[in-house]
């Protein structure tokens, strides 16, 4: 009898987790397959479609078969319209040649990470932070070392929290702001002291700016690290505040020193970000578009100054409203020791999606879920209306 090989897959996907808000997503669906009515508060994708000059960009870059592949750090017009941006948003003259184009932030992540470890290095990251970080660090070798962060502080690192976690094979520090999931930003003095640091330690400073434009208080609070300094790695993406998670498209700006390892990189992983794409997103710095952005963020806003107060009535607890991004992560110790079944709960009891706190690291994680207000004010208090009802009769 003939025996059957079995593959042997690497060890490393041992080490890395699933995407949990994706089997939620999942299950959501499969529920509303079944006729079930669902609210999503899941993912983090905006509910607003990519603006129509966006799109019939893409139309007509298509008639006109602009499909080939374009340089493997984009296209020169869109790198200028992204420096352009930069001076007239936050002031900041930037250097076109250090701006690659790249297919998500994620692309960004990693072609940045590759540049920079070695199988065996470390990079310091927060808990709670964006749950791919620490695969696309385990993926490449290394290992990601997670620093634990409390709100109490507003989940704001400190050179003191890095500090205390650092050693001599570490390589890059990672941070997000406006952050995923706690909507933290990290205020400009803060920042200079992290890029201060990391220089003095001669390691990168790796930069996640993807809701820089969703920030909802003093608009001199939200600066660009690149207005700090021009050693960091800067990410971001046409993804969240452009409402074009599909095309994926992100951009990094980049240490000069750092662009033609980057090239290299790209050339032999991607070698180039859509076409497509990139020609649409051309026109997503058009004023028409800006306007109806900017009337989105403000919807964000009024999103959000609807949940936080309607979630602490419920009895969740968020001790400061968040100042950026489309997130809420609340503690939920008041009414779970684990938020994991709860999310299952309200998702089969309640009709209500919504992300446990295990997809965001290992810190308390088992008594917060987050909330995404991607979803219209009127399908946000229905939500709350059924989680009401919920804990009524479960409480």
């Amino acid at each position: 009898m003939s025996r059957k090989n079995i593959l042997q897959y690497a060890q490393r996907l041992t080490k890395i987790q699933p995407f949990h808000v994706m089997d939620i997503l999942a299950q959501a669906k499969s529920l509303e397959g079944q006729g079930e009515s669902i609210i999503h508060l899941e993912v983090g994708e905006p509910d607003f479609p990519t603006p129509t000059e966006i799109v019939n960009a893409g139309i007509l870059a298509l008639q006109e078969n602009k499909t080939q592949y374009t340089a493997a750090t984009g296209l020169t017009e869109l790198k200028e319209a992204i420096a352009l941006f930069y001076s007239t948003t936050y002031s900041k003259e930037i250097n076109p040649d250090t701006i690659l184009i790249t297919p998500g932030a994620s692309g960004a992540l990693l072609l940045c990470l590759s540049i920079l470890l070695d199988s065996g290095d470390k990079v310091l990251m927060t808990d709670p932070g964006y749950p791919c970080n620490k695969n696309i660090v385990t993926l490449l070798g290394a290992s990601p070392v997670l620093v634990p962060l409390d709100a109490d502080t507003d989940f704001l690192p400190s050179v003191e929290d890095f500090n205390d976690a650092w050693d001599d094979n570490v390589k890059a520090i990672l941070i997000a702001s406006p952050a995923n999931p706690t909507g933290s930003v990290i205020p400009s003095d803060l920042l200079a002291e992290l890029i201060n640091f990391c220089e003095l330690k001669n390691i990168a400073l790796i930069i996640d700016e993807i809701y820089l434009g969703l920030s909802y208080e003093d608009d001199n609070l939200v600066q660009t690290s690149a207005n700090i300094s021009k050693h960091c790695f800067v990410i971001n993406s046409f993804s969240k505040y452009f409402c074009m998670t599909g095309w994926r498209l992100g951009w990094i700006i980049a240490p000069e020193s750092a662009v033609k390892s980057l090239d290299k990189i790209a050339q032999n992983i991607f070698l180039a970000a859509p076409s497509i794409a990139q020609h649409a997103a051309l026109h997503a710095f058009d004023e028409k578009v800006i306007q109806q952005l900017e009337i989105r963020r403000e919807e964000f806003r009024q999103r959000r100054d609807y949940l936080y107060p309607a979630l602490e009535s419920l009895g969740f607890i968020i001790n400061k409203k968040p100042q950026g991004a489309f997130y809420l992560y609340a503690e939920c110790s008041n009414l779970t020791e684990d938020s994991f079944h709860l999310s299952n709960e309200l998702l089969y009891k309640a009709g209500v999606a919504v992300t446990p706190g295990i997809d965001f690291g290992h810190h308390k994680s088992n008594t917060h879920v987050r909330f995404a207000y991607t979803r219209n004010l009127a399908q946000l208090q229905q939500a709350i209306q059924r989680m009401q009802l919920y804990f009524s009769a479960n409480g």
